[in-house]
């Protein structure tokens, strides 16, 4: 018998594929849907926050829920769909292997059949770990296969270390600011004590750094080194390196993740890891954004004196990830597939952010201040004052263009720039290229409206909170 926000679920899908709710709308309230349902309100936000891990629907703050994108849609629709989509954090449909890993998934289950319904080790199939060894030294991760653990994605390794105890003994996790939202979201859910650091296009300030480090017990440090979410900035080698060496001085650990290494445009860009003498650097592997993001398959390497107590959250949580999954990418990984694929994929992306730099002068010639990486998947633009963010998005719903606010990507209480972020995951040359032409267009039409209340004193939705109009 489907629970009552299976039931839901199943009405949002079949809403959506029978056209009723289509690309860009906005879902029906959450008071609306506990009355036609009869349940209450947390019900209908489980059903939407699972309906949003599934990526078919996002949230905005104080808006509501909408509908991402219709994955039930026929291909020529999804290509003809005046949808532009900057939003999402997952692979292109057209960039996933299907035909590759359904022959990597039959494999696995004649190989592995007699484990399918048994629990494996908890720190993951030994044949996967050993091809993960021999991988992960293409990303110039060298290590063994016994300080290698498989978890179900990287999210799930990373609300593990958020959790569980340090040697150093410290309590305090630092972030980026602005950083991935979903670790904001464990660290808030665990009750954790974060503090933020400001991540420019210039890196850190390293003095600001090392007074945390100095006196803020920090249990470990996160970070995105290249490719960063929301931003798109990555660290130099430099920077890494004193990034570590303050690190080692406070006895602060490093949790590295390294979500977009297959992409890296520069070849001579190493992780922190490959830096780390003294064993403090955690390095932490998804295969979701390059591979297929239901296969729910991490990796993570760890420090020996983290092994254990990181084994025993693992088993608390799930006993032992997937066999199939993990099978199945082992057999990915061994066949030369995958790196096969990863170059495909390097090329796709980087000529997507091509296009988008190209474009971006459109948006710096209107005061817009934003650093297009050569790679990677997202790019961090910030308006001019006294223009708002939030009233461009929603100018830009109106038009069926979808950007993030780079509001929920920021610890409450810290300083947030007036910025959104723009993924090029989901959103070919032709639209990225008539998305930037949009968002110029609505830019004009903000800043003419601002012109035009300062002359009446009429106030504005458009305007930055506090900001003073000079006379």
């Amino acid at each position: 018998m489907e629970t009552k926000y299976e039931v839901i679920m199943g009405h949002i899908k079949l809403e959506i594929r029978e056209g009723r709710l289509r690309p860009g709308g906005k879902l029906p309230s959450i008071r609306e849907m506990s009355q036609q349902f009869d349940c209450n309100k947390a019900t209908v936000i489980h059903a939407y926050d699972a309906l949003e891990k599934e990526h078919l629907v996002f949230s905005k703050p104080k808006s509501g829920y909408y509908l991402v994108e219709n994955k039930y849609m026929p291909a020529q629709d999804m290509k003809n769909n005046p949808v532009i989509d900057f939003t999402p954090a997952v692979p292109d449909i057209e960039a996933l292997p299907y035909i590759d890993f359904q022959h990597c998934l039959n494999q696995a289950i004649a190989l592995y059949k007699d484990s399918l319904f048994i629990y494996a080790e908890p720190q993951g199939l030994p044949q996967l770990r050993k091809a993960l060894e021999k991988h992960l030294q293409n990303l110039q991760i060298f290590t063994k296969s016994q300080d290698i653990f498989i978890t179900s994605g990287s999210q799930q390794a990373l609300f593990i270390l958020a959790a569980m105890p340090f040697p150093n003994g410290k309590n305090n996790i630092l972030v980026e600011q602005p950083t991935f939202s979903e670790m904001l979201k464990s660290l808030q859910l665990l009750n954790v004590n974060a503090v933020g650091i400001r991540r420019s296009v210039d890196g850190l300030d390293f003095a600001e750094l090392e007074r945390i480090f100095r006196g803020g017990s920090i249990k470990f440090f996160y970070t995105i080194p290249r490719f960063q979410n929301p931003t798109g900035y990555s660290y130099s080698n430099e920077q890494k390196k004193r990034i570590l060496a303050l690190a080692k001085k406070y006895d602060v650990y490093i949790v590295e993740d390294d979500y977009l290494a297959e992409l890296e445009t520069d070849s001579k860009a190493d992780p922190i890891y490959s830096y780390d003498a003294s064993s403090r650097v955690v390095y932490v592997k998804s295969y979701s954004k390059t591979l297929l993001p239901g296969l729910r398959v991490g990796s993570v390497v760890l420090p020996r004196l983290l092994q254990q107590v990181f084994l025993e959250h693992k088993k608390s949580c799930d006993l032992s990830t997937a066999v199939l999954s993990q099978g199945a990418l082992e057999i990915y990984l061994k066949s030369g597939m995958y790196e096969a694929h990863s170059k495909r994929i390097k090329a796709f992306y980087q000529d997507r952010m091509a296009a988008l730099k190209e474009a971006s002068p459109l948006l710096t010639e209107r005061g817009v201040t934003c650093r297009v990486p050569a790679g990677g998947f997202f790019a961090l633009f910030e308006l001019p004052e006294p223009l708002k963010t939030e009233a461009l998005v929603r100018s830009l719903e109106r038009r069926q263009v979808f950007v993030a606010d780079a509001q929920r990507m920021y610890l409450a209480g810290f300083r947030q720039d007036n910025a959104f972020r723009l993924s090029i995951c989901r959103t070919g040359r032709e639209k990225i290229e008539k998305g930037i032409g949009i968002i110029a267009d609505e830019l004009d039409q903000l800043a003419r409206s601002w012109r035009n209340n300062r002359l009446t004193g009429v106030p504005g939705t458009y305007l930055s909170s506090g900001v003073r109009l000079p006379l």
